[in-house]
């Protein structure tokens, strides 16, 4: 069993809030060992980010899911905006946040990336030596030539660079916001145009707190991350659980591939989808991070 905790932390002069998940017992059970939690592109952490993290909690962890600046129930503005480095800044204040509290063991931070956030925690664990261990779960990992395969080619990323830095342009001038849908099958110009259930199921994704916006200026921070040449500079121990019917598969090989330290890769089965909240997908992947964390935060 846990019990949950509604928390408020600071990022830089913004106030986000988050979820911590503890294990019950835990006035006994002396510090704990922590991990940050987060989920998929312009997810808010009702999605998935609080299903692993009470999942870990029941595992003897604290766990920690939030709200990135702009997102949910967090401060700041502009809203919506798949901003890679101010999300790689609120991951690194979580971690502070965490660190500090009365039932965490600060030398023993974890960090946990679900599809877009393994780029984030991917990125703060490179230069963030308080991360011990890190741990993706059907990670999306790009770089320029896996954007140029998922986005229709050089030329439909360079027009969708382009948009964003327009409508970046329009906001700074006038302080105006393009917005389309995250998900549509109807919308050809929302940022995955197809009929995906999670999203479009308000059983499933398609909750009240997170409002399917995809600001149109994120397009060319997000189309111009490398998070591939990260690897290299991770020397902490790694796992990425991931499936060939996932996203990206071929990302997650060749991260996996540069990374400078120790590194496991689990291959199971189940779609990208069927790792945000379906079984036994779901359990597969929390028992595998359950136990690299059992492993390497000792």
């Amino acid at each position: 069993m846990t019990h949950l905790t509604k928390v408020a932390f600071d990022s830089e002069g913004t106030t986000l809030t988050g979820n911590l998940f503890l294990p019950d017992g835990t006035d006994t059970a002396g510090p704990l060992p922590a991990v940050v939690v987060a989920g998929t592109w312009t997810s808010v952490k009702e999605l998935m980010a609080d299903r692993y993290a009470e999942r870990l909690a029941a595992r003897g962890y604290a766990a920690l899911s939030f709200d990135f600046t702009g997102f949910g129930e967090s401060g700041g503005e502009p809203r919506d905006v798949e901003d890679p480095a101010r999300k790689v800044r609120d991951i690194h204040h979580a971690l502070t946040f965490l660190a500090a509290h009365e039932a965490v063991d600060g030398d023993r931070l974890g960090a946990l990336g679900i599809c877009a956030a393994a780029m984030y925690m991917s990125d703060n664990a490179a230069h963030d030596p308080r991360v011990r261990s890190l741990a993706l779960v059907a990670p999306w990992l790009h770089d320029a030539a896996i954007c140029e395969d998922a986005y229709g080619g050089t030329e439909a990323v360079a027009e969708r660079i382009k948009t964003g830095r327009e409508a970046r342009g329009r906001y700074e001038e006038i302080g105006e916001i393009d917005y389309v849908p995250v998900v549509s099958a109807t919308d050809e110009h929302a940022a995955m145009p197809y009929d995906i259930d999670f999203y479009l199921n308000p059983a499933r994704g398609n909750i009240p707190a997170w409002p399917n916006r995809f600001a149109v200026m994120s397009w060319a921070d997000w189309l111009t991350y490398d998070a591939i040449a990260l690897a290299p500079r991770i020397d902490r121990p790694t796992l990425l659980v991931h499936s060939e019917d996932a996203a990206i598969p071929d990302g997650a090989r060749r991260f996996h591939a540069g990374l400078a330290g120790p590194k496991d890769l689990l291959w199971t089965q189940g779609t990208q989808f069927d790792f945000y909240d379906t079984e036994p997908q779901v359990t597969i992947a929390v028992d595998a991070v359950a136990a690299h964390f059992g492993r390497t935060l000792r």
